[in-house]
């Protein structure tokens, strides 16, 4: 396939050890993507004009698979027990594998931009072996300008080769997927593995390594800002609420997922959504459901009916972490400029299947660390192989652990100094259970999640009467407009209080043992802002 020369970069194929043998596509249209992954049989066109691909075996993140490579360059900055290693030479020798595979096959290569903020934007190469995965990242990056394309040097390259599989007895790995990460090389080695969020997360991950040295607060949040310049960070694990709560038609989206915190602004690293699809509600989530309607949306593992290729976005048969790609201007209040100025106010999302927390509780300096770094949610039976029938609390520190090169410390330092020097507010807003646990309980009302957030974000809320939670310690609202008063204090909705009582003390014995690895890193007042055990 032809491509104009403005589009095609001086730096060539070779600095990354690729010959190609065949046809390279430099930096096309997503359009075009799209015509090219469906004459290749890559994906079918759904009734509203998405892409419908499916991933095959790897539906998610393969976290066992995933490798940084231990150099004399960082390996003293990372949080080696929580990150795989990978020996250089082994790295080396994979590479060799991938780019000589890579050369033999037609190549879709994109130029893009990681960062919205120019002081901060990391240049970002990715190499596919599919059109489809290119026009993903086409979606998830920020498109350059085609001015900037043809002197375009890239500062990170992603070679993506989900075809490839690596023999484990060659290259001493768990499986045949390997996703492997070369601070040093600003490289990361893709293969084994055709699902799409593994590029954007590699991304996110060199992110996480280098802003931190920059002073900039890394950050697996959403984030929005309101008409008068106010903004806010949402931070949660997937299935909390974190792209639903921030694309709020009444203020500006600034991005969904990951973010950096400057001297001076609030950025959003990516130009598009990765939103989860499974049992998406048109009636709460507006926006994001007329994505899925949009020409050039792409869909991971979404069910279509063959003939009338209409969506099911409540079958789980092929995976219950169904998603959605596209470009964050499919969102109709989104922002141009992907920046705002310092947020007044931080959300910590949790959502708790045992009922346990309240619908929203205010948090000192010192508490919002303390969760910060416990990075609370539940996931509830049956959603996940191995669950069984009772809800499962997940630690993952920062909201983001498997993305955390650093030792969690760091990352918590930056917000506890970019909290002080802002004054800003925090919040935990639990968006899982109330009136008892899973399987008891129901659903937090997403009304009454949404008429809270909105008095924490105007301001009101920080003014009004407050009770201490007995177990955690943080001021709990008695009073919300617009929010039955019965479902403020979690113990209340409870049929049987002692009962509550019981799990209330079970889920605080599960925080202190988390935080246990934590304590020679945090000083006493985040010691203090511990729950307290009975």
């Amino acid at each position: 396939m032809a491509t104009s020369d403005p589009r095609v970069g001086t730096v060539g194929l070779d600095r990354h050890g690729i010959n190609p043998s065949r046809p390279v596509n430099w930096n096309l249209e997503s359009a075009v993507l799209f015509e090219e992954a469906v004459r290749r049989g890559e994906g079918q066109i759904s009734a509203g004009g998405a892409l419908v691909v499916e991933t095959g075996q790897h539906t998610g993140r393969s976290a066992n698979d995933k490798y940084i490579v231990r150099e004399p360059e960082s390996e003293n900055d990372i949080w080696w027990s929580a990150n795989q290693e990978m020996a250089p030479e082994t790295f080396d020798a994979l590479h060799n594998a991938i780019t000589d595979y890579l050369g033999q096959q037609e190549l879709f290569v994109a130029d893009l931009y990681a960062g919205a903020d120019p002081d901060y934007r990391l240049p970002v190469r990715v190499v596919n072996q599919h059109a489809w995965h290119n026009m993903f990242l086409r979606h998830l990056l920020i498109e350059p300008p085609v001015a900037d394309l043809a002197e375009f040097d890239p500062g990170f390259t992603i070679l993506h080769a989900p075809d490839f599989l690596a023999d484990p007895e060659t290259y001493g790995t768990v499986s045949q997927t390997v996703i492997a990460l070369n601070f040093a090389k600003r490289t990361v080695l893709i293969c084994g593995t055709s699902y799409a969020g593994e590029m954007k997360k590699s991304v996110f991950s060199l992110l996480n390594y280098l802003l931190p040295g920059e002073n900039v607060m890394s950050m697996h949040c959403s984030a929005n800002v309101g008409e008068g310049g106010d903004s806010a960070i949402f931070f949660g694990l997937s299935g909390t609420g974190k792209t639903t709560l921030s694309a709020d038609p009444n203020r500006t989206l600034i991005g969904d997922d990951e973010h950096g915190w400057s001297d001076t602004s609030l950025f959003n690293i990516e130009g598009g959504c990765y939103a989860k699809m499974i049992r998406l509600s048109q009636e709460a989530e507006p926006e994001i459901y007329e994505t899925t309607r949009r020409f050039g949306t792409v869909l991971e593992n979404v069910v279509m009916d063959p003939e009338t290729r209409a969506l099911d976005l409540d079958d789980a048969t092929l995976t219950e972490n169904t998603r959605g790609a596209y470009p964050i201007s499919f969102i109709p209040n989104a922002s141009e400029t992907g920046m705002a100025g310092h947020p007044n106010n931080i959300i910590m999302l949790t959502c708790d299947a045992f009922g346990v927390m309240p619908p929203i509780a205010k948090l000192t300096p010192e508490q919002a660390m303390y969760h910060f770094l416990s990075g609370y949610t539940a996931k509830v039976a049956g959603t996940e192989k191995g669950l069984g029938n009772e809800p499962q609390a997940t630690f993952s520190t920062c909201f983001g652990a498997p993305f955390m090169p650093r030792h969690p410390s760091v990352y918590g330092n930056l917000l506890k100094q970019k909290i002080a020097d802002h004054s800003v507010d925090c919040w935990l807003v639990n968006t899982g259970w109330t009136g008892g646990e899973f399987g008891v309980g129901e659903r937090m009302p997403i009304k009454a999640t949404r008429a809270l957030l909105n008095a924490a974000l105007d301001g009101s809320l920080a003014n009004a009467p407050t009770v201490s939670d007995p177990n955690f310690g943080f001021e709990v609202p008695t009073v919300c407009a617009g929010v039955p008063t019965e479902i403020l204090n979690p113990r209340d909705t409870w049929a049987d209080k002692e009962a509550y009582d019981a799990k209330a003390q079970h889920l605080v014995e599960l925080f202190i043992n988390n935080f246990a690895k934590f304590e020679d890193y945090v000083d006493e007042k985040i010691m203090a802002a511990a729950p307290t055990a009975a």
